[in-house]
């Protein structure tokens, strides 16, 4: 009967200490099941927060592509070239117009024996009247850029050198001969504003 008691007790310690080692596992894989579930949460919530953003990427890009795509399919039309052409036109024809009163203005004004200090105030006035043109070209757009992007900064010397013939022309000033050369001049560069347009 003591043998029997004291068995009961030992089979009872043995399987309280199994139980407290089964408690605590299961505490264990308990603790573990949630650490993972948290670390898979974590992966998953770190894959969907990287793909939103590559979708918002590929959604911008895909939008500034559409932007391009318009503003080089606009420059295609036939109908935004002649836009452009009357629009630059009119600029153009107005600049002739102000060179033209630009040579009358430096014959009556300067001292045009001093060619040194008249070819940089030609220069100088030209420049001023090709800024004020791209500035004003900056209102309008061709293929996605400014049309003041298409101009070309070697037309000052081109004009000015027109101003120079016909300010120091040996024959004397001559209005109507001053027209003809400033609009043959300009209507060189309009051509290259034209050709640069279609590059």
């Amino acid at each position: 009967m003591n043998e029997s008691v004291t068995e009961v007790a030992k089979n009872i310690g043995d399987l309280g200490m199994m139980a407290v080692t089964g408690a605590f596992f299961l505490i264990l894989s308990a603790g573990l099941m949630v650490a993972c579930f948290k670390w898979f949460k974590s992966i998953i919530n770190g894959i969907i927060s990287r793909s939103e953003k590559t979708m918002s990427d590929l959604l911008q890009e895909t939008r500034n592509q559409n932007d391009m795509l318009a503003d080089i399919s606009e420059g295609l039309r036939p109908e935004t070239q002649l836009r452009v052409k009357n629009v630059s036109g009119v600029f153009f024809d107005l600049s002739v117009e102000k060179v033209c009163r630009m040579i009358k203005r430096i014959r009556e004004e300067n001292h045009i024996a001093d060619r040194e200090a008249t070819r940089q105030k030609i220069r100088a006035l030209l420049r001023n009247l090709h800024e004020d043109r791209n500035s004003r070209f900056d209102s309008f757009t061709y293929r996605g850029k400014k049309l003041s992007s298409y101009t070309n900064p070697e037309w000052i010397e081109d004009v000015a050198k027109v101003i120079e013939g016909e300010i120091y022309n040996e024959s004397g000033a001559n209005n109507n001969r001053a027209f003809t050369n400033v609009s043959t001049v300009y209507e060189n560069i309009k051509l290259d504003f034209y050709h640069r347009l279609n590059q």
